[in-house]
């Protein structure tokens, strides 16, 4: 799969907001209240989707959780 790249200009208003173009959202499948992450690294910043911890529900599934113990160690 090959990643899209996409660069886009945004104004940032008198409210310091910004908006986030409709084809990137489409792209990154950003919902309407949905959280990101902001990380600014050096004179840039990146915008990260959170995603809620339910998304992860069943992707350890089946997964042996079985631990062998040395004797007398809890």
């Amino acid at each position: 799969m090959t990643e899209r790249k996409t660069v886009s200009v945004v104004t940032v208003s008198s409210k310091i907001q910004v908006v986030i173009p409709k084809g990137v959202r489409q792209q990154m499948n950003i919902k309407v209240g949905q959280k990101l992450t902001v990380r600014v690294n050096g004179a840039h910043m990146e915008l990260f989707p959170m995603h809620p911890m339910n998304a992860a529900r069943g992707l350890l599934q089946g997964i042996d959780t079985h631990i062998e113990r040395e004797e007398g160690r809890a």
